[in-house]
Formats: C-alpha cells, structure tokens, sequence
C-alpha cells in the first residue's frame, strides 16, 4: 500500500534555500519513495518558486486564507514528485529573504504568512482539492519547523472535513520558534479551545512551533543525540517542558545526505574529480582552493568553514583562535554570512594574516563543493547542532570535521583518539566545550595527525566510506509513518 504524505515546509532545494532544511525537504521526496512513500511538497509562492514551475495549473483557490485571497498550483520537484505550490501575492511577493526585508529585518507578519501556509496544509490534507471530480486526501502531514507547525493545530483543533488526518513535526532547529503577541490569535480561524497550555498559547501569546509540539501525533528531531538534549533547559529553548510531557511521541531520526550530489567521482564543480581510492588528486583540488581564497600555497592544513556566521555555530570562539590557527602553519577559507559584528571581526583578523585567512560573504553552492574538496578538515564548532549537514559532506569528500561533541556532530564523527585509532574507525576529530582551550586544543590535535601522512589517509579513507545516504533514515520515516497511520 502506498502511504501519502504532505510534506509542509517554507523552503526546499532546489527551488528556494536559506540553510540545511531546504536539503532535508528537497531529498526526502527521493528517499521515502523505495519504502512505499509518496510525498507530495507544499511550498509558499514565492517568486523563485512561481519562476521555477513550468506550466503550473490552478487547482484549488480561497477568497480568504488567514485575510487574504490565495490559490493553489500544481507542478513537479525535480525527479518528477509532486508540488503544491501556495500562491498568495500579498504574503509572499515581495523583495527580500524568505523571511526578512532587504534589511534583514524579520516581516511584521511573518505570523500570517506561514500561518495561512498551515491553514491551507490542513485544508489539502483534509480533502478542500477536488481533481476530476474526486476529492484528494492525504494519510498523513510533515509539517518541518516553526514555519509549518500550526499545521498540525489546525489538524487537531479546526480539521477540513469530518476525518483528522494525522501529523508528524519535525524540529529542525529548537531555537527558532515563531512567537507572536495574543492579538493574531483571534486571526487565525481556530476555536476557542486551542487557546489553552495544551494548544497554542505560549508566555501570553501564539507559539507556531509550541502549537505543532503540543498538536502534532509524532515529534522527531534531525538526530539520535539532539533528540535527548531538547529534554534539557540548556537545549530545549524553553520548550523543554513540552519535549518531556510528549515523552515517548519524540525520535531522532539522523538526517542524510544526497549521495548523488555529493559525491566527489562525479561532482561537476571540481577542479579534479576523485574517491578514497584515489586521494592523491585531492592535492590538485586543493592548490585550485588556494588560488580562490588567495591563500599562500604550501603543505600545510587548510582549514574550511561553511555556516551562518552566529554565535550558535561558535563563531566568536573561531576568531578568537585564528592566530592560534595560524601559528599552528594553518590557513582559513571562510564561506558565510550573518552576525556584522562576527564578519568585521573576522575580516579584521584576515588583515593582520594577508595570505593566510580568506573570506567570502555569502552563500555560494558551487564554492562550497570546491571547499570541501580542496580543504584539510572543516570546523564546526557549534554550540549546539540539531543534525548539521556540512560534516556530512565534510566526511563524503575527505575534509576531516573538527566539531563540538553536540547534537548531530556527535553522533555523526567518530573521534581520533587512540582506541578509536587503534580500532580502524576513527573519522574526525570532536572536543568538549566551545570555548578558546576547547577549539584551541581540537586545532592543535588536528595539526599533530595531519603531519602524520599515514594516519591522515586512513582517516580520511574511514571517512569517505561511511554511509550517510537517505537509506537509514528514509525507511525510519516510512516506519514511523505505517505506525502513526495503523
């Protein structure tokens, strides 16, 4: 029997990305459909998303969808899955980020944005699309972070039609949570019931992502270790509370990556292509990495970072050890953006070591293939990581990750110590406490194996080998889905 999923996002790759859940969105289409699984992706209209559809067809339309008027189109993701795209000129067309203005600046009504994106899941979900006379209905909904999470309220508390079709919600990231003041809450078409510390009422207002915890049948995390940590005031962003009260309703489920696209024997934008039968090229990808960051060539580590430059990632810690880095007789090349502090600081310590720290501010897609082929070892040293993807990708082209023993990164890199070694299995490096001594120490390790030749190629061969494709995980979901479903 095929399972038919919704799956509620505001972003998927490759039609619109501001981090790692676009990836984990745009993937799972292609990884639930060997277990019997066929999603079909929600996606707000917006204007990259309309440009991308090619011939889309209405097939559903609201006068008023949380205030404003709204239609449905229908087109295809890449590998022909199912699309529905959320076209609602006033919500969604405008210049700016997904969520923020040209500033940065978060949108006043970011609440009735994705609030009418979850209105209209519970709608579909329920059976409002009527194609060639036949009502269409869905066996479950996968609502993914605060931007989709009153889908499953709506679900629970104001259903289309007399069946409620049940919900899952994945937590992305705990830290962004959709908190608006009690003034919206009359807006948004629920009864009064839903106003209540089992619903959506959160410190004295509407809570997107509390609402989905509250409402939604399962809660699954992006990995085993976070899954754990949310239970705690440290990890849980306040929502702690309600992790513990779901209790068994929560899992971890390890994100994975797209073993297609990131794979270095076949990846388009390397300078050099290889495989861990074949390292010794990996020396061309990195001269060709030296070059765009316009760092000094040499022998020695190359260091990468490719993340959203905040304080969650650790990125005060990192320009607090770059002259450490350097002394050591590493190099930096830096690939992100966000916190202007965090970037003057930086640009400021690529100053004093010309040669030595390049930086670009942005996101370029392309560039970070060319990263992780040419650098050493990525760093990553976040002080907390749901899943994190860039290790991942770190450990499929043999740029060794260098991380906090946190969330997804611990459960994903296997550190070099010397049972580790001395078994055969060891991966990368992890370290305990962001912090100077922490990252300091991690850096200093890190230098001491990669002058060892011998040893760097095994771990970067250990790391190459390993399987974090969407196998595992996608048979996770559909098991869990079957489950919800029966």
């Amino acid at each position: 029997m095929t399972i038919k999923v919704l799956s509620v996002a505001s972003e998927a790759v490759p039609l619109v990305k501001t981090g790692g859940l676009a990836d984990v969105v745009g993937a799972l289409p292609g990884a639930l459909a060997p277990h019997g699984v066929e999603t079909t992706t929600l996606l707000p209209g917006y204007a990259s998303v309309l440009a991308a559809l090619n011939r889309p067809r209405a097939v559903h339309a609201w006068d008023s969808l949380v205030g404003t008027p709204a239609r449905l189109l229908s087109g295809t993701l890449e590998g022909g899955h199912p699309l529905l795209v959320l076209d609602a000129p006033a919500l969604y067309a405008r210049e700016g980020a997904p969520y923020t203005d040209a500033a940065g600046r978060d949108w006043a009504d970011n609440w009735q944005r994705f609030a009418a994106l979850g209105r209209a899941a519970a709608d579909i979900a329920g059976g409002a699309v009527v194609k060639r006379g036949k009502q269409q209905s869905f066996d479950l909904v996968h609502a993914h972070d605060w931007q989709a999470a009153l889908a499953p309220a709506f679900l629970r508390f104001a259903p289309y039609g007399a069946v409620r079709t049940p919900s899952v919600i994945t937590i992305h990231n705990m830290a962004f949570q959709g908190w608006s003041g009690p003034e919206v809450f009359p807006q948004l078409g629920l009864p009064p019931e839903a106003w209540a510390l089992d619903g959506v009422e959160y410190h004295g207002g509407v809570g997107m992502l509390k609402a989905g915890l509250a409402s939604a049948d399962a809660i699954t995390t992006v990995s085993p270790t976070y899954a754990r940590e949310i239970r705690s005031a440290t990890f849980g962003m306040g929502l702690e509370g309600v992790i513990v009260e779901r209790g068994g309703a929560v899992h971890g489920i390890l994100n994975g990556i797209d073993a297609d696209v990131w794979d270095p024997a076949s990846d388009p934008s390397l300078a050099v292509r290889y495989s861990h039968r074949s390292l010794d090229k990996r020396r061309a990808n990195k001269r060709a990495l030296e070059a765009e960051f316009g760092l000094d060539a040499g022998d020695g580590p190359v260091f990468i970072v490719v993340t959203r430059l905040t304080w969650q990632k650790g990125m005060d810690v990192l320009h607090e050890v770059i002259d450490h880095l350097v002394g050591l007789g590493g190099r930096l090349a830096l690939l992100g953006s966000g916190d202007a502090a965090i970037e003057r600081d930086l640009f400021e310590a690529a100053a004093r070591h010309p040669g030595r720290i390049g930086i670009r501010v942005g996101y370029d897609e392309a560039l970070s293939h060319r990263m992780q082929a040419g650098g050493d070892a990525i760093l990553i040293p976040s002080r907390f990581e749901p899943c994190g993807l860039t290790q991942l990708y770190g450990l499929a082209y043999g740029c060794l990750p260098v991380v906090a023993r946190t969330g997804g990164l611990a459960d994903t890199v296997i550190d070099a110590n010397p049972a580790a070694l001395a078994a055969g299995c060891a991966t990368g490096v992890q370290f305990d406490g962001v912090s100077y001594d922490g990252l300091a120490a991690a850096l200093t390790r890190t230098v001491a194996l990669y002058r060892q030749p011998e040893v760097w190629g095994r771990l970067q061969k250990n790391a190459m080998k390993c399987d974090f494709s969407w196998k595992a995980s996608g048979k996770a979901y559909a098991d869990l889905y079957a489950a919800l479903i029966a």
